[in-house]
């Protein structure tokens, strides 16, 4: 399909709360675009109107995303460039723009992603845990079945997880992440960038307990804790060989030891220990020789 006269599907992040964190640029594509398609028109209309753009709006949503991603995709092929907005935060994550990302991917449309903003990276930052690696895992399932099974099958994820929540499922879903993860950390942000924005850093436990008193209100993203790590056995890591290799690619017999204890969970003092033992075994054949 030649489509050097195809438009460009741009997604455009709108605020999570607070209508300063738009982007000048998201701001520039909004009223340069020949269509708006939005996840809910009543919602971006307000948007629309606070900053002055007129560009025609259209929905696309969870339940026309198939009829209007068709259409919306015959619009782009005749060179028309179309931003795609969610309700808030930044459009392919958890909601429907994902799947027509997929549909111009397959059809050689270009899509432009804008950075912006979105409650998942807000959340994580702000919540003191581990950031070098975790796990975003959006919104739980309805079925409380499913939703046992979905937490059961990251318990042991070492990274820091990340989940999306609604008000009225959030305690039953609290009383399964215990039952699945027992009483992890967790960060509880809710209302994220508006007027009522709370960060509670408490743990899952206590967290049941809070709001069995207090009824739950607003957006929420709950930030937890990764699984433990468990120390492996030295016995079951070839550590000698592991040095060597680490030690013939040009590092330090110090910077070795510090790689393989943290790449394998072990104690520093015993992959050390391994390291001098190598060291002074060599010592010693140099003076036989």
């Amino acid at each position: 399909m030649d489509n050097k006269n195809f438009g460009t599907l741009y997604l455009c992040p709108t605020p999570i709360g607070n209508l300063e964190d738009i982007t000048f640029r998201v701001i520039s594509t909004l009223k340069s675009a020949d269509l708006i398609a939005a996840e809910d028109t009543r919602h971006t209309i307000k948007l629309l109107n606070h900053f002055e753009i007129n560009t025609p709006l259209t929905s696309y949503y969870e339940h026309n995303k198939r009829h209007k991603g068709t259409l919306l995709l015959d619009r782009l092929s005749r060179g028309e460039n179309i931003a795609i907005v969610s309700d808030a935060g930044t459009p392919g994550i958890s909601d429907p723009g994902e799947d027509m990302v997929r549909l111009c991917v397959e059809n050689g449309i270009e899509v432009v992603a804008l950075p912006g903003a979105t409650a998942v990276t807000v959340a994580l930052t702000v919540s003191g845990l581990p950031t070098g690696r975790f796990a975003f895992e959006g919104f739980l399932t309805t079925n409380k079945k499913n939703r046992r099974v979905h937490l059961q099958n990251v318990k042991d994820d070492m990274r820091t997880l990340i989940f999306y929540e609604a008000p009225h499922k959030l305690k039953s879903t609290l009383s399964d992440m215990l039952e699945a993860f027992g009483d992890r950390d967790i960060v509880i942000a809710r209302e994220l960038t508006k007027k009522f924005e709370e960060v509670n850093r408490t743990t899952i436990a206590a967290a049941i307990e809070k709001y069995e008193e207090v009824t739950p209100k607003g957006e929420f993203v709950l930030v937890i804790s990764g699984a433990a790590e468990t120390e492996a056995d030295i016995e079951d890591v070839d550590i000698e060989s592991e040095l060597k290799r680490l030690i013939e690619q040009g590092m330090s017999g110090n910077e070795a030891a510090k790689a393989i204890a943290k790449e394998y969970s072990l104690p520093k003092r015993e992959v050390y220990a391994v390291y001098l033992n190598l060291n002074k075994d060599f010592d010693n054949s140099r003076k036989k020789d």
